[in-house]
């Protein structure tokens, strides 16, 4: 129902930025000059920084009328696209619906990294285990050209390539990548996060007033694991991901427990959600994104300062015509840059 809609930026709220800065921390039209064959060895290397995992950096840390419904969109391995060779498959089946799978087949006890490149040259790098279980990844950066690189640390700071393709993307749906579980934003049909989302949206007919007691409920019900944000500060979590149901039942988390909970719950009740991260000015900052039918897209609706996450009143914009300098930020769209989106 989202289709053929004027996306408008739309900028509801005002300027919060990282107060805590220690450690801050997708039918495809397929062209065949596009698609590359991966080797069966390591054929090039990236440096540790090149390599860097995009979540260490994010850690520390419509419109709609419808009924209440979780609407889960399942990602599957089908295997009729695949690139696979003695170390790595890379599942490139349903990238129309904005997702690629990726699974480690060899043996090794080195770390394993996944490093998508889309058509805006942005590096998204996540975490992988030897674990022969499919991790699925979102194609965020739209239609047009991605690749996909498997690598393992080969020492010296140095990741070798151990698979890789090139693809072309034409979604289905623009929304796809902001409405399907990822590994960042895991859910599926039987989470209770998502059981949970349903009940809390029974009674409210529009966007705002989901997304409020979304938000109501995560903030008041979940408390900032302080003792987990030091561990992983001290690296004894490498590759932390949530696991929302996990959160919901101890009821605590980090921010990115926050995160992914809110955007878990938005999603399964049909709302394209974005989990953005970037800068605020030159203040590194996060926040979620929303679509509406109505408007397009609802830029920063629910903003991190840096520990917490706040939900933000969609009149307070109208309210800085009486401070000039705070209006003049909110109008300047140069002052958002946006680096990834889950």
């Amino acid at each position: 129902m989202f289709k053929n809609k004027k996306v408008v930026a739309l900028f509801l709220v005002g300027i919060f930025v990282f107060g805590l800065v220690t450690g801050l921390v997708s039918g495809c039209s397929f062209l065949d000059p596009y698609i590359s064959q991966p080797s069966e060895q390591p054929s090039e290397f990236l440096t540790d920084a090149e390599i860097k995992d995009i979540s260490e950096d994010s850690l520390i840390v419509p419109l709609t009328r419808s009924p209440a419904v979780s609407t889960v969109l399942v990602p599957t391995a089908s295997g009729t696209k695949v690139a696979k060779n003695t170390k790595a498959v890379i599942d490139y089946s349903n990238i129309t619906d904005g997702y690629v799978m990726v699974k480690w087949l060899a043996k090794t006890s080195e770390e394993l990294r996944v490093q998508i490149v889309g058509p805006s040259g942005e590096k998204y790098t996540y975490f992988i285990w030897a674990n022969d279980t499919y991790e699925v990844f979102p194609l965020s950066d739209g239609n047009g050209k991605y690749t996909v690189g498997v690598f393992e640390h080969a020492g010296g700071g140095r990741y070798a390539r151990a698979n890789n393709i090139d693809f072309r993307v034409t979604l289905k749906d623009e929304f796809a990548p902001f409405l399907h579980p990822n590994q960042y934003v895991n859910f599926s049909k039987d989470s209770k996060a998502v059981a949970k989302a349903a009940e809390l949206v029974t009674r409210n007919s529009d966007l705002i007033d989901k997304v409020a007691s979304v938000y109501k409920f995560v903030t008041g019900n979940i408390t900032y694991d302080t003792k987990l944000a030091d561990e992983i500060v001290a690296g004894k979590h490498p590759g932390y991901l949530p696991d929302i149901d996990a959160v919901l039942a101890s009821k605590k988390g980090i921010c990115f427990d926050y995160a992914a909970l809110m955007t878990a719950m938005l999603r399964s009740q049909n709302i394209p959600t974005k989990l953005v991260v970037g800068y605020a000015d030159k203040v590194r900052h996060a926040w979620i994104n929303v679509y509406s039918d109505e408007t397009g897209w609802i830029d920063s609706v629910i903003f991190f300062d840096g520990k917490v996450w706040t939900m933000m009143d969609p009149t307070f914009a109208a309210a800085a015509k009486n401070a000039s300098a705070l209006k003049a930020f909110i109008g300047d769209g140069k002052n958002y840059t946006m680096t990834h989106l889950y």
